[in-house]
């Protein structure tokens, strides 16, 4: 379950807890050594908090979500499998975002090029019930490993493996909420100069004009063969959160502001100034498994502090870095 292979433990350096949360829902506890720390739920494999060594939050998560069964948790990382958004048949996002995940007591061990100390880590395992089975008839194990590293990195790897006779097809995507401080304060960079589909324009194509992505509107937009790194830089905080991804093609950039901020029932009026998604995602060309093959998808997450030159902020640390 994790380096130190232990459930909780006040002596060791880092720790793994399995614990009661909201509505009495089992959830997962990661201790890092250095003091950052991650939540995620069974219910939906679901992370849900993600702190830094100061303790403060990185993850947005509404005060209106609901940790109730059915109903999705708003923000965090919810993970959008078999489908992301309403293309195809299933409801939105799929289902793995409302289904209970199990433990797996025995996961792999990390790859011989990881270097695995003081990392803690959980394995969750989702396969379909046969009520999903009737919703979309394919066999598969998903298998998510959540991992805090040594500098409060969170990162988490997906494989899914189709485990039945026939072929199947997916799309894909990590919903992250990340917590800011004010959003018309923040600037993406790493998506300028390319193509996306544009939520709000029947997801027509265009191409990223702007030197970065700022934001004083509602934006839900899918961007197309993007580079592994993203920065999300948070002015006001003085923070930089760096994406970096593998077998994650394409990227979502969403947030609601006020008028459609007030319509979602779990998500308060003015929470939208505080939350910005960005989402590694896997969209415009869909996965194709067939039996017995796997796919691994991978984001990594850092908060590196971000330092002013002349007044503005500078990222050079972050996009230039490996």
């Amino acid at each position: 379950m994790s380096t130190t292979d232990n459930k909780s433990s006040s002596s060791s350096s880092s720790s793994v807890e399995i614990t009661k949360g909201i509505n009495g829902l089992d959830k997962v506890i990661l201790r890092e050594i250095h003091g950052s720390s991650a939540e995620v739920y069974l219910y939906g494999a679901h992370v849900t908090s993600w702190k830094n060594e100061q303790g403060e939050e990185l993850l947005f998560v509404s005060s209106k979500a609901i940790f109730k069964p059915p109903k999705p948790i708003r923000g965090g990382i919810p993970i959008c499998f078999p489908q992301f958004s309403n293309l195809g048949p299933l409801e939105a996002h799929g289902f793995a975002r409302n289904r209970l995940w199990t433990i797996e007591p025995d996961p792999p061990a990390f790859p011989p090029n990881v270097n695995a100390t003081n990392r803690v880590f959980v394995d969750l395992l989702l396969k379909p019930t046969e009520e999903d089975l009737k919703i979309w008839p394919h066999s598969f194990e998903y298998r998510l490993r959540v991992t805090l590293g040594p500098a409060g990195d969170l990162m988490l790897t997906s494989r899914i493996r189709n485990t039945d006779a026939k072929p199947f097809t997916f799309t894909f995507a990590y919903h992250t909420y990340f917590s800011v401080s004010d959003i018309s304060e923040v600037r993406v960079e790493g998506l300028e100069t390319l193509d996306y589909l544009d939520n709000l324009n029947n997801r027509e194509r265009s191409t990223e004009q702007g030197d970065a992505i700022t934001f004083e509107s509602e934006v839900d937009k899918i961007y197309l063969s993007t580079p592994t790194k993203i920065a999300i830089l948070d002015h006001e905080k003085k923070r930089t959160f760096v994406v970096r991804k593998d077998g994650l093609p394409d990227a979502v950039v969403w947030n609601p502001w006020d008028k459609k901020a007030k319509a979602i029932a779990d998500l308060g009026d003015d929470e939208y100034k505080h939350m910005l998604c960005v989402e590694a995602a896997t969209i415009e060309k869909a996965i194709t498994l067939k039996p017995g093959e796997e796919w691994k998808g991978r984001q990594e997450l850092s908060a590196v502090p971000s330092s002013y030159c002349s007044g503005q902020l500078d990222p050079n640390k972050v996009l230039q870095s490996s």
